[in-house]
């Protein structure tokens, strides 16, 4: 079974990345949840990093905020893919300084960026990316975008109706 570590960089992110969790485990993809600070404690930082792939994860979301160095930090050690979630803080540059941080990395260090706390696309790609590989996660995936587009339907009659 796949694994997803979803890891910030303090517990005031926790409401936003809260949403990656929710996703995923609605996917009954396996979850864990940690507080990992790139400035405060780089250790942990260091150790979560170049083990990630040795403790079962396939995946890790990583979500900051300010100056968010974490998920480019994890991705400089992991050979796992890493979805960064950009976190506006309250020490934030109405969020820009968090999603360029993330999305600008240099050749070599890949993270997939996804939207200013855009904390549940990030636990969709993390599924998607296990889905490839997990055919009953691809199933899931299949069965939630169905049922976005059902609900895009719905809205459009009930306007529709509302219109006549």
């Amino acid at each position: 079974m796949s694994k997803v570590a979803v890891v910030m960089g303090s517990t005031s992110d926790l409401p936003i990345m809260q949403e990656a969790v929710d996703i995923l485990r609605g996917f009954d993809i396996e979850v864990d949840v940690d507080i990992v600070s790139a400035h405060r404690t780089p250790e942990k930082l260091f150790d979560f990093s170049m083990n990630a792939h040795k403790n079962g994860y396939s995946v890790i979301i990583a979500g900051a905020g300010g100056a968010a160095h974490l998920p480019g930090m994890v991705a400089s050690m992991s050979p796992l893919p890493v979805i960064g979630v950009p976190i506006k803080s309250s020490n934030s540059i109405d969020g820009w300084d968090s999603v360029l941080s993330i999305l600008q990395m240099p050749g070599g260090v890949p993270v997939a960026t996804v939207a200013l706390n855009g904390a549940k696309n990030a636990g969709i790609l993390a599924a998607q990316i296990i889905g490839s590989s997990d055919k009953c996660i691809l199933d899931k995936i299949i069965f939630y975008k169905e049922g976005l587009k059902q609900k895009v339907i719905q809205g459009a009659e009930e306007v529709r109706k509302k219109q006549t």
